[in-house]
């Protein structure tokens, strides 16, 4: 009796961004039921040693962030393997983005993790969307980053947002193994979403006088990816940010004030700029 060895090869073909973005939805989608009980609460309850025992944690939005990527990064490592792609970390901790997927031809996506917590009124307490300064505007060299900004051929950004639990002050009590059911989580009900990050951006900074892009703040504009840039295109968004300068950069530039500061000093200014364009051109 001859056998046969049947040998499947699966090719995978070149990767748009339209397609990834599609994949990566239809991905996060399972991770809220990944992330919670079946009271909504948090799977997460602390931290444990080896003698057993559980110390809580608080909702500080750092620490709560970082356990969720900890605990999504393998959920997407296989997410990459099961479509042609290679995820790659950071080679270091403050580099841009948090992920970057690859695949078999070399195209590159990024995505980058943000989080916020939300109130009854569904607006989150806010959201930065990285840097307008450094690599944002040198998109052809590595600042900050492993691959210059430009190579990538998208930049999304997976939105974690979460409800923070009305708890008492438990950071000081030590609990064993077997009380997992008493200990109250932190953080409850999440709400993901993945978006470009040109089209749940606004036309404020993050916060402060820092260089962050700002985002929208209302869950459902969030999740749909209806910002302040949505019905203008990335072009714009683009355009408006790399030529955009905070107070304290306006004047080490020499330009003693930015030239615009929204969305409607930022039209006012490209209509002097084309009055100029036009005398230039008699």
């Amino acid at each position: 009796m001859n056998s046969r060895l049947a040998i499947i090869v699966i090719e995978y073909k070149n990767m748009d961004k339209k397609e990834f973005e599609k994949l990566l939805i239809e991905e996060v989608k399972s991770y809220k039921a990944l992330l919670e009980t079946k009271n909504n609460d948090w799977i997460v309850k602390g931290f444990i040693d080896v003698n057993k025992n559980i110390y809580t944690i608080t909702n500080d939005t750092k620490v709560v962030s970082k356990i969720i990527e900890i605990i999504l990064i393998p959920k997407l490592d296989a997410f990459a393997k099961r479509n042609g792609l290679t995820l790659e970390l950071p080679s270091a901790q403050n580099f841009y983005p948090d992920l970057t997927f690859k695949d078999k031809d070399g195209n590159l996506f990024a995505v980058d993790f943000k989080s916020s917590y939300y109130g009854e009124d569904r607006k989150v307490n806010g959201l930065t969307l990285g840097s307008y300064w450094g690599y944002f505007r040198n998109r052809r060299v590595k600042k900050n980053t492993d691959y210059p900004y430009g190579d990538y051929k998208c930049h999304l950004v997976l939105g974690m947002l979460y409800k923070q639990s009305v708890v008492e002050e438990n950071e000081k009590d030590v609990y064993g193994i077997d009380e997992l059911d008493v200990i109250k989580s932190v953080i409850e009900q999440f709400i993901f979403f993945v978006q470009p990050k040109w089209k749940i951006a606004c036309d404020r900074p993050g916060s402060g006088n820092t260089r962050n892009i700002g985002g929208i703040v209302d869950i459902d504009k969030l999740v749909s990816g209806e910002g302040t840039f949505s019905k203008l295109g990335e072009d714009v968004f683009d355009h408006y940010w790399m030529n955009f300068y905070n107070a304290a950069d306006a004047t080490k530039a020499g330009i003693d004030n930015p030239h615009y500061n929204n969305l409607k000093t930022y039209q006012e200014y490209l209509e002097k700029e084309h009055m100029i364009l036009i005398e230039l051109k008699k």
